[in-house]
Protein backbone atom coordinates (compact mmCIF):
# COMPACT_ATOMS: atom_id res chain seq x y z
CA UNK A 1 0.00 0.00 0.00
CA UNK A 2 1.42 3.52 -1.17
CA UNK A 3 0.29 6.40 0.40
CA UNK A 4 0.43 9.69 -1.03
CA UNK A 5 0.19 13.43 1.04
CA UNK A 6 -2.63 15.35 -0.17
CA UNK A 7 -1.42 19.01 -1.97
CA UNK A 8 -1.18 21.45 0.21
CA UNK A 9 -3.90 23.80 0.12
CA UNK A 10 -4.81 26.37 -2.72
CA UNK A 11 -4.91 30.34 -2.07
CA UNK A 12 -8.63 29.77 -2.80
CA UNK A 13 -9.20 27.23 -0.19
CA UNK A 14 -7.16 28.71 2.23
CA UNK A 15 -8.91 32.44 2.08
CA UNK A 16 -12.20 30.63 2.02
CA UNK A 17 -11.04 28.56 5.22
CA UNK A 18 -9.93 31.98 6.81
CA UNK A 19 -12.80 34.35 5.78
CA UNK A 20 -15.10 31.14 6.45
CA UNK A 21 -13.38 30.74 9.82
CA UNK A 22 -13.85 33.82 10.75
CA UNK A 23 -17.51 34.57 10.09
CA UNK A 24 -18.78 31.92 11.75
CA UNK A 25 -16.93 32.70 14.53
CA UNK A 26 -17.90 36.17 14.36
CA UNK A 27 -21.86 34.78 13.88
CA UNK A 28 -21.27 32.42 16.85
CA UNK A 29 -20.34 35.22 19.01
CA UNK A 30 -23.17 37.40 17.83
CA UNK A 31 -25.49 34.65 18.36
CA UNK A 32 -24.16 34.23 22.13
CA UNK A 33 -24.70 37.58 22.92
CA UNK A 34 -28.04 37.77 21.19
CA UNK A 35 -29.74 34.76 23.32
CA UNK A 36 -32.01 36.09 26.00
CA UNK A 37 -31.23 35.09 29.40
CA UNK A 38 -33.97 34.81 32.69
CA UNK A 39 -36.47 35.22 29.99
CA UNK A 40 -39.92 34.15 30.98
CA UNK A 41 -40.44 33.41 27.15
CA UNK A 42 -40.46 29.34 27.22
CA UNK A 43 -38.22 27.62 24.54
CA UNK A 44 -36.55 31.32 23.69
CA UNK A 45 -33.00 30.41 25.57
CA UNK A 46 -33.47 26.91 24.69
CA UNK A 47 -33.59 27.47 20.76
CA UNK A 48 -31.46 30.52 21.25
CA UNK A 49 -28.47 28.15 22.99
CA UNK A 50 -29.35 25.76 20.04
CA UNK A 51 -28.43 28.52 17.38
CA UNK A 52 -25.49 29.04 18.71
CA UNK A 53 -24.50 26.20 18.60
CA UNK A 54 -24.65 25.67 15.09
CA UNK A 55 -22.41 27.95 13.15
CA UNK A 56 -19.74 26.39 15.57
CA UNK A 57 -20.97 22.88 14.08
CA UNK A 58 -20.32 23.74 10.88
CA UNK A 59 -16.76 25.09 11.53
CA UNK A 60 -16.18 21.30 13.69
CA UNK A 61 -17.57 19.25 10.86
CA UNK A 62 -15.76 20.81 7.87
CA UNK A 63 -12.25 20.37 10.28
CA UNK A 64 -13.41 16.51 10.39
CA UNK A 65 -13.72 16.21 6.65
CA UNK A 66 -10.28 17.96 5.84
CA UNK A 67 -8.41 15.34 3.28
CA UNK A 68 -4.95 14.81 4.75
CA UNK A 69 -3.89 12.22 2.37
CA UNK A 70 -4.74 8.71 0.03
CA UNK A 71 -3.97 5.46 0.26
CA UNK A 72 -3.31 3.09 -2.69
CA UNK A 73 -3.09 -0.43 -3.33
CA UNK A 74 -4.84 -3.51 -5.29
CA UNK A 75 -8.25 -2.98 -3.43
CA UNK A 76 -8.86 0.96 -4.11
CA UNK A 77 -8.21 3.80 -3.08
CA UNK A 78 -8.71 5.64 0.53
CA UNK A 79 -9.15 8.82 1.17
CA UNK A 80 -7.47 9.86 4.72
CA UNK A 81 -9.51 12.14 6.75
CA UNK A 82 -8.62 13.57 10.47
CA UNK A 83 -10.59 10.43 12.15
CA UNK A 84 -11.69 8.36 9.83
CA UNK A 85 -10.87 6.42 6.05
CA UNK A 86 -13.54 6.57 3.08
CA UNK A 87 -12.95 3.95 0.94
CA UNK A 88 -13.02 4.22 -2.86
CA UNK A 89 -13.61 1.02 -5.14
CA UNK A 90 -11.37 1.48 -8.04
CA UNK A 91 -12.84 -1.93 -10.06
CA UNK A 92 -13.89 -1.36 -13.67
CA UNK A 93 -11.57 1.88 -13.43
CA UNK A 94 -10.38 2.43 -17.12
CA UNK A 95 -8.70 5.77 -17.43
CA UNK A 96 -6.97 7.79 -15.20
CA UNK A 97 -5.43 11.43 -16.27
CA UNK A 98 -4.01 14.60 -14.00
CA UNK A 99 -6.10 17.79 -15.55
CA UNK A 100 -5.26 21.18 -13.68
CA UNK A 101 -8.59 22.29 -15.04
CA UNK A 102 -10.64 19.33 -14.06
CA UNK A 103 -12.82 20.83 -11.85
CA UNK A 104 -13.28 24.05 -14.22
CA UNK A 105 -16.83 25.61 -14.24
CA UNK A 106 -18.27 22.78 -11.95
CA UNK A 107 -21.73 22.88 -10.34
CA UNK A 108 -21.28 21.63 -6.48
CA UNK A 109 -24.37 18.83 -6.01
CA UNK A 110 -23.68 18.34 -2.47
CA UNK A 111 -20.85 19.02 -0.02
CA UNK A 112 -18.03 21.43 0.96
CA UNK A 113 -16.63 24.08 -1.75
CA UNK A 114 -13.42 24.99 0.19
CA UNK A 115 -13.61 25.37 3.89
CA UNK A 116 -10.70 23.32 4.74
CA UNK A 117 -11.20 21.37 1.06
CA UNK A 118 -13.54 20.63 -1.43
CA UNK A 119 -15.17 17.54 -0.84
CA UNK A 120 -18.35 16.11 -1.94
CA UNK A 121 -20.07 15.82 -5.47
CA UNK A 122 -19.75 17.90 -8.40
CA UNK A 123 -20.82 18.41 -11.93
CA UNK A 124 -19.39 19.55 -14.85
CA UNK A 125 -19.41 19.48 -18.30
CA UNK A 126 -15.57 18.01 -19.01
CA UNK A 127 -16.49 15.43 -16.71
CA UNK A 128 -20.34 14.91 -16.12
CA UNK A 129 -20.85 13.83 -12.08
CA UNK A 130 -18.16 13.58 -10.12
CA UNK A 131 -16.61 12.74 -6.65
CA UNK A 132 -14.14 15.09 -5.15
CA UNK A 133 -11.74 14.94 -2.39
CA UNK A 134 -9.41 17.50 -2.98
CA UNK A 135 -6.89 20.57 -1.31
CA UNK A 136 -5.60 21.95 -4.41
CA UNK A 137 -7.65 21.99 -8.34
CA UNK A 138 -4.19 22.53 -9.99
CA UNK A 139 -3.50 19.11 -9.35
CA UNK A 140 -6.50 16.99 -9.43
CA UNK A 141 -6.15 13.67 -10.60
CA UNK A 142 -9.28 12.78 -12.37
CA UNK A 143 -10.02 8.68 -12.03
CA UNK A 144 -12.78 7.81 -14.55
CA UNK A 145 -14.75 4.49 -14.89
CA UNK A 146 -18.20 3.58 -16.43
CA UNK A 147 -19.97 4.09 -13.34
CA UNK A 148 -17.81 7.07 -11.11
CA UNK A 149 -15.66 9.57 -11.37
CA UNK A 150 -14.01 10.82 -8.55
CA UNK A 151 -11.40 13.67 -8.56
CA UNK A 152 -7.94 13.84 -6.29
CA UNK A 153 -5.08 15.72 -5.72
CA UNK A 154 -1.84 14.54 -4.52
CA UNK A 155 0.97 16.67 -3.74
CA UNK A 156 2.45 14.35 -7.02
CA UNK A 157 -0.05 13.54 -9.37
CA UNK A 158 2.42 12.00 -11.45
CA UNK A 159 3.37 9.99 -9.17
CA UNK A 160 0.23 9.13 -7.96
CA UNK A 161 -0.47 7.93 -11.66
CA UNK A 162 2.98 5.90 -12.04
CA UNK A 163 1.67 3.99 -8.64
CA UNK A 164 -1.67 3.63 -10.51
CA UNK A 165 -0.46 2.07 -13.36
CA UNK A 166 1.85 -0.06 -11.49
CA UNK A 167 -0.67 -1.18 -9.02
CA UNK A 168 -3.25 -1.59 -11.89
CA UNK A 169 -1.59 -1.90 -14.92
CA UNK A 170 -4.87 -2.36 -17.26
CA UNK A 171 -5.36 1.10 -16.56
CA UNK A 172 -4.59 3.82 -19.43
CA UNK A 173 -2.92 6.53 -17.47
CA UNK A 174 -2.38 9.38 -19.63
CA UNK A 175 -3.82 12.57 -21.58
CA UNK A 176 -7.36 13.40 -20.70
CA UNK A 177 -9.60 12.20 -22.69
CA UNK A 178 -10.23 14.37 -26.11
CA UNK A 179 -13.55 16.42 -26.00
Amino acid sequence: MQRFEAAAWATAVKLVSAVGTGVLLAVTYALYRAVPRGTRVPFAETFGTFMVAVPALILFIAVLFVVTGYRLDASGLYVQRLLWTTHIDLNGLDRAWHDPSAMCRSLRLFGNGGLFSVTGWFRNAALGRYRAFVTDPRKSVVLHSPTRVVVLSPTDPFGFLSALRLSMPGVLVGEPPAA
